[in-house]
């Protein structure tokens, strides 16, 4: 390798020694450089404020539900406690025709009155 050829650190520009590969010094600049990527992300904001909304509203069903198989709560308890209805993974419509929606594996139910039945998907 030349002088020319003197690979410097991705993140902080220092020369680099060792592998003919490597790309950073040390795994503080790795980790930095990486998350400095991630930021500059321009939707990289929208999808983590929306996954950290599924996970608040799973945490949610979770808590309401408990250590039952089944809860109803109203609108109103689920959106004091941080649930938004317009977070969800996927929708789940039974042979009966009633419409599940789940936040991962915890879903609801929608009941008259502003009401919800609250489930967790059985593992199979």
């Amino acid at each position: 390798m030349t002088a020319s050829d003197t690979k410097k650190c991705l993140a902080c520009d220092k020369t680099l020694k060792g592998r003919v590969d490597k790309k950073f010094c040390d795994d503080y600049c790795r980790n930095n450089y990486n998350n400095l990527q991630k930021a500059k992300g321009s939707h990289s904001s929208l999808v983590r404020n929306i996954n950290n909304a599924l996970l608040k509203n799973r945490k949610v069903l979770e808590s309401v539900l408990g250590e039952e198989e089944t809860a109803k709560a109203n609108r109103d308890k689920l959106m004091r406690l941080g649930f938004q209805f317009k977070f969800i993974t996927h929708i789940y419509t039974t042979k009966t025709e009633k419409t599940y929606f789940y936040c991962y594996d915890y879903g609801y139910l929608p009941l008259d009155n502003d009401w919800f039945l609250i489930v967790k998907k059985k593992e199979e």
